[in-house]
């Protein structure tokens, strides 16, 4: 018996070996259905029995898991984007001298410098404004920020301590006296996206100095104006360190200033809605983007961004919630606080939701536990 099966196989070896080398050779493997009979994959049919099964019901598709939205930038990120105009050749970043101007909460506070022809947009100053009506006009560059202040903290004496310890600069006299190219500001937002603020600071670097080629002291270089960024290409751009999404949105916010689709002009006078509708169209500028652009670039004074979780979780602790709870609950998006409770906080700070905006970053650095109301 066992010289026979010997036999058989010394005859099969030379079949195998020449099926191994021209690749036909598959060993049968065992058949492991006969136990799950009724077990049939997703690649598999059911054999029909030949009654009429009827309708079967499509299997649910799982949802998928819903990921928590990463924290949203802090001010410090969104720095480059209120970074003032420097003139050609100033190289000791000496701040302009604080201008006394007609200021309004709802509309333009900063200076705005035309990217391509460098006039300057802005209100007027006191002294340029006829005697006769300087009375009508109580509320200037030099005095906005204190009425502000003296607002947020009449609606929420809690507030006190924060403001205290936290000069708000941004709004202050100096800072409303500070020039702003608004193609520079977008610009720099758009560089900002998604990295450090270190990794935006050194790609804007690089992307300044594709455009001053002879000049060897960066602090010497000039932002480009958009007809220089148009004559530029993707590839050129990539260079300074911008993906090729944000290369594309570079140019494509640089035509819009090139054809005048969007002007210094319209940035300044137009409506906040407006402002919104017409930058929310440009690829790469999300209502985030335009929000953060409008208060830190604009210097518009009743901006709120209920999509900021930083603000959300400022808002949180000033309440008096345990945020580090909180932050480890569920919720997603909302887990410190809901959007319309946002918002109807942040209404009692009308028209200067921006200042309280600013303060709500900063709540947590500042004990108000044992504040008497």
């Amino acid at each position: 018996m066992a010289s026979r099966r010997s036999a058989r196989l010394s005859a099969a070896l030379p079949v195998i070996k020449e099926g191994i080398l021209n690749g036909s050779y598959a060993p049968e493997l065992a058949n492991t259905n006969r136990k799950r009979k009724n077990i049939t994959t997703e690649e598999e049919e059911p054999q029909s029995n030949g009654k009429d099964a009827g309708p079967s019901t499509p299997k649910r598709k799982r949802a998928a898991k819903s990921t928590i939205p990463p924290v949203t930038p802090t001010p410090a990120a969104v720095g480059l984007m209120s970074e003032p105009c420097s003139s050609p050749g100033v190289k000791d970043g000496t701040p302009p001298p604080a201008v006394n101007r007609l200021a309004v909460p709802d509309g333009t506070n900063a200076p705005l410098i035309s990217p391509e022809t460098r006039r300057v947009v802005t209100n007027k100053a006191l002294d340029q404004v006829s005697p006769s009506k300087v009375p009508k006009f109580k509320t200037t560059t030099g005095n906005i920020l204190d009425e502000a202040l003296a607002h947020l903290i009449k609606v929420e004496p809690k507030l006190k301590p924060i403001i205290d310890r936290h000069p708000c600069r941004v709004f202050s006299p100096e800072g409303l006296a500070e020039e702003i190219d608004p193609f520079n500001s977008l610009v720099s937002g758009i560089i900002s996206q998604q990295v450090s603020g270190a990794a935006a600071k050194s790609i804007k670097a690089k992307f300044v100095a594709l455009f001053n080629p002879d000049i060897e002291d960066p602090s010497l270089h000039v932002f480009p104006t958009p007809s220089q960024v148009c004559d530029s290409s993707i590839e050129v751009l990539r260079t300074a360190g911008l993906s090729q999404r944000k290369a594309e949105y570079v140019l494509g916010l640089a035509e819009k200033f090139h054809s005048g689709e969007l002007s210094t002009s319209m940035l300044f006078s137009a409506s906040y809605d407006e402002v919104l509708d017409q930058l929310i169209k440009v690829r790469g500028l999300g209502k985030w983007s335009v929000e953060m652009f409008a208060c830190f670039g604009l210097k518009r004074m009743d901006i709120f961004s209920t999509g900021d979780l930083g603000v959300q979780r400022g808002m949180a602790a000033l309440m008096g919630r345990d945020v580090n709870k909180l932050k480890n609950g569920k919720g997603g998006k909302w887990k410190y606080m809901s959007e319309k409770e946002m918002q109807q906080i942040a209404d009692k700070f009308k028209p200067y939701r921006s200042v309280f905006m600013w303060y709500m970053w900063r709540v947590e650095d500042v004990d108000i536990s044992t504040f008497d109301n």
